[in-house]
């Protein structure tokens, strides 16, 4: 764990998982589910790591954890996600830049997808994001101020986040001439996390083909994206 600055000059814990090689790498900031700074996003960032990528996870949660549905609901709609995007996460790119990094993504899975959609036009130094179902409320969305390409990986039949969100985020990232990729998969909510079908809730699975291929989707984005 390392403590870095926030714009207003307050401190936030991270994960921090550097590469074999961290001289020169690009980096990464990794954003957690609704369940909190876990194992299971823990285990993403290090797969970042190995992939080459100086990984921080942001401590958006100060160190709680959830391990049932409601409590995991009830610290997210503690969350002020738009001080999260443009204070947590854009201090964690800055800390990143500053500590070597020529040039870092944004990536974040469920309430992180969301996040990441809002850091795409909160947080100027990144130079790419990387979603994973989830979006903010698409009034939140300032499509205009999307400088950089976004990735974006949707489940078809996600209870969370419907795919008509999804069309609508695209018509608004479409018509403000933003950079971006929307892939859509046959699966249902949190696809790519293994750990999701031992949660008992219906409406996530684990699909580990839709999961891999959305991963090298990820690496080659990544790759074009940061030089890397």
């Amino acid at each position: 764990m390392i403590t870095f600055q926030r714009p207003d000059g307050t401190s936030v814990e991270a994960y921090l998982i550097e590469p074999a090689n961290a001289q020169n790498a690009p980096g990464i900031v990794v954003i957690q589910e609704w369940w909190g700074l876990d194992d299971e996003i823990k285990q993403v960032a290090k797969r970042f790591a190995d992939a080459g990528y100086r990984a921080l996870v942001p401590d958006l949660y100060r160190g709680k954890l959830a391990l049932e549905a409601n409590e995991a609901e009830h610290l997210m709609n503690d969350l002020n996600f738009g001080d999260a995007a443009s204070q947590d996460i854009r201090g964690a790119v800055q800390y990143l830049k500053s500590t070597g990094c020529n040039k870092v993504a944004v990536t974040g899975f469920c309430m992180g997808g969301a996040l990441t959609v809002l850091s795409a036009g909160l947080v100027p130094e990144c130079d790419g994001t990387v979603v994973w179902y989830g979006y903010p409320p698409l009034e939140y969305v300032d499509a205009s101020a999307i400088k950089k390409p976004m990735l974006a990986h949707w489940a078809l039949h996600d209870d969370f986040f419907s795919i008509a969100g999804v069309d609508q985020l695209e018509e608004k990232l479409k018509a403000a001439g933003v950079t971006y990729d929307f892939e859509r998969y046959d699966a249902k909510h949190a696809f790519a996390n293994p750990k999701s079908d031992s949660r008992g809730l219906p409406p996530l699975q684990y699909n580990p083909a839709a999961a891999q291929l959305a991963w090298d989707r990820t690496m080659t984005f990544l790759k074009n994206t940061l030089g890397h």
